[in-house]
């Protein structure tokens, strides 16, 4: 079994290798050939924590494997992160256990990768400056992923605490797909009215900018929000939306509060919604059509996701020689 740990996921792939796994994992699950349970959630309560099992099985390519999360609120108390993840990989032929990987780098790393793969089908072709919000784990490999995905030539980082975005990008320069220009800026409107690419990347239970400062042409991703009562995006944005797509139809009408709000307040309906981005991947719909289209991809999260990624970061890491083995 190899252990692979988060400096061993973080050389395994690179950006535009993740989102190539990502634009066919969510072909095969928007092609019904993947197995993906509902996540099952188990409560701790005497430690005021709970338990994440996310199974996923992907047809054709024999990816199996399983998230196990754990979010404990009261860790921060004990010098500890607020989540631990691991993924166990499995072998679909015979049901060993293959490897055990650091979770919570892998969700990054195919969470970034997810809205990298939306990027390169909605965003337009010539977009060349980039808006993350946010300076967490996940606003890392949102912004790596958009420059993976279009040639930005400026990119600005919003976060309610500017060191720590500043931090962000002092971290990340050595990736060559950024761009030299990497800015934190204050003015969210402006920043917002100049941006063709956005990321949304935050804990924020709301809005994050006014919608109508968007201009046309513009591409939005959101991935910080996945519970009901929890917006990035306001409803005016929403209005403005052409193309609106998902990862999957279930978990975004289950758990976006970005759609579940708006259809609340009637102003969008489910047939509004485009299609999920397997389908733009695997050919089925069209992505952008004109540059004047206003397109957002909202994502949940997906335990496909996992699975592809897992399997990918494994047959890397053979490769390369990285990880360690443990005999069981």
């Amino acid at each position: 079994m190899r252990i692979l740990s988060r400096a061993d996921v973080q050389k395994a792939l690179t950006m535009s290798q993740a989102i190539e796994v990502m634009q066919d994992a969510f072909a095969r699950l928007s092609n019904q050939q993947a197995i993906v349970p509902l996540r099952s959630q188990l409560p701790v309560p005497q430690y005021n924590g709970v338990a994440l099992f996310m199974p996923a099985y992907i047809q054709g390519t024999d990816a199996l494997a399983i998230k196990i999360v754990n979010v404990y609120n009261d860790n921060a108390q004990r010098g500890l992160p607020l989540i631990h993840a691991v993924v166990v990989v499995l072998e679909a032929s015979t049901g060993r256990a293959l490897a055990l990987i650091e979770g919570s780098a892998l969700t990054a790393l195919r969470t970034g990768a997810g809205c990298g793969a939306a990027t390169v089908a909605l965003a337009r072709a010539d977009a060349r400056r980039g808006l993350v919000f946010g300076a967490g784990a996940q606003a890392r490999t949102q912004l790596r992923a958009l420059c993976a995905a279009r040639k930005l030539e400026r990119v600005d980082v919003y976060d309610t605490t500017p060191g720590k975005a500043q931090a962000m990008l002092d971290a990340l320069r050595e990736f060559p797909e950024l761009p030299a220009d990497l800015r934190v800026v204050s003015d969210v409107s402006d920043a917002v009215r100049q941006a063709d690419i956005i990321s949304c990347a935050t804990t924020s239970k709301t809005p994050l900018f006014d919608g109508n400062a968007v201009k046309p042409g513009t591409h939005v991703n959101a991935i910080g929000s996945f519970t009901p009562d929890a917006r990035e995006t306001d409803s005016a944005f929403i209005k403005r939306c052409d193309k609106i797509v998902v990862d999957a139809y279930s978990g975004a009408l289950a758990e976006a509060g970005d759609l579940i709000q708006p259809l609340d307040e009637g102003i969008l309906k489910e047939a509004d919604l485009y299609g999920e981005l397997g389908e733009i991947t695997s050919g089925k719909k069209a992505g952008r059509v004109n540059a004047n289209e206003i397109t957002f991809f909202k994502s949940v999260g997906n335990a496909v996701q996992d699975a592809a990624i897992a399997q990918a970061l494994l047959r890397r890491a053979e490769a390369l020689g990285l990880g360690s083995d443990l005999e069981l």
